[in-house]
């Protein structure tokens, strides 16, 4: 089965446009793992537009469930996830200016960079996963880092589902079989939803976490919170 971790950065976002403190970013993250979530994941941007620094530190000790935190890793950053030892950090190549996470690491380009990165992270016992394209080059580098999973950037795969569902799966299936077979868990995340998630996990059924945010806070306007994540679990159990 599948784990789903519910990324609560649109929370924030809401949260921030009028400057106060409702929604509650802690309250709905425990609404989440009542309602069965696996997981919360947030990510924490150096302007702070959505999900704050001070976030991170207030969730840790009320969360029950894994906690992943995304991001660049700046000093900043890392000095913050080394201090709170969330379960796993996901490391990302945004830019400050970047409105959302749109490509992967390079990881051949990168390696030394991630593999120091990522022993860092071992030290404080946290699980290293590291942002990819679908390529399956970029897996067997990453592997080459010490890192323990990938998250495949599946925006492509949800562009191109719509027309030609086998075409955009593909690239994933060969991309998670070549870190598979170099020793990583697979995770996967961004634009997945309740049309394309199923299909997903059907073709690549070890994936071991998706992270979903805006399209499941999208989801949970209309079919409210608790009925969103359970849509999202049975298609995690599928």
């Amino acid at each position: 089965m599948t784990n789903l971790s519910v990324n609560i950065n649109k929370v924030a976002t809401l949260r921030n446009a009028r400057g106060g403190s409702e929604p509650d970013v802690v309250a709905v993250a425990l609404d989440c793992e009542r309602f069965g979530a696996d997981g919360i994941t947030v990510h924490p941007r150096p302007d702070e537009r959505h999900i704050r620094y001070q976030d991170v530190l207030d969730l840790k000790p009320r969360l029950k469930t894994e906690f992943n935190i995304e991001g660049y890793p700046s000093a900043r950053f890392l000095d913050l996830v080394c201090s709170v030892v969330p379960t796993q950090v996901t490391l990302v190549p945004d830019s400050p200016e970047q409105i959302t996470s749109n490509s992967g690491w390079d990881t051949r380009a990168n390696q030394q960079l991630l593999t120091d990165i990522v022993a860092r992270l071992h030290e404080h016992e946290i699980r290293a996963s590291i942002f990819i394209d679908p390529t399956p080059q970029m897996a067997e580098y990453a592997a080459m880092t010490g890192a323990d999973r990938i998250e495949l950037y599946t925006e492509p795969y949800a562009r191109i589902y719509p027309t030609d569902p086998a075409g955009a799966i593909r690239p994933f299936i060969e991309t998670a079989h070549e870190a598979r077979s170099c020793g990583l868990a697979v995770n996967a995340g961004h634009d997945l939803s309740l049309r394309n998630l199923g299909f997903f996990i059907q073709e690549i059924p070890y994936v071991a976490e998706v992270s979903i945010g805006h399209q499941l806070i999208c989801d949970a306007l209309y079919l409210g919170l608790n009925e969103t994540i359970k849509q999202y679990k049975q298609l995690c159990k599928n």
